[in-house]
């Protein structure tokens, strides 16, 4: 999935730079109930980072089962971590 067909299908814009603050809760309640009905790994994933990338991403535990899953977000985590300006 590309962040821009996510952004496109969730807020109608595919530049986050454009999403309309009134209309980004209900995109994210779309987009937590997209995850826990996805079944495909890499599209959960996709999912799950532009949700932790927004601050709405539920706890690892809960978003992944399999601990490579869990390993890999945690790994993403770390570095938009990285990646952030104090």
């Amino acid at each position: 999935m590309e962040m821009q067909d996510l952004l496109q299908r969730y807020f109608g814009t595919p530049d986050l730079a454009n999403v309309d603050p009134a209309t980004m809760p209900a995109g994210i309640d779309r987009m937590l109930v997209d995850l826990g009905l996805e079944r495909d790994r890499g599209r959960r994933f996709a999912l799950w980072t532009l949700l932790y990338m927004l601050d709405a991403a539920p706890d690892l535990d809960v978003a992944f089962k399999d601990e490579t899953d869990r390993e890999a977000a945690r790994n993403m985590m770390d570095m938009i971590a990285a990646a952030t300006p104090d």
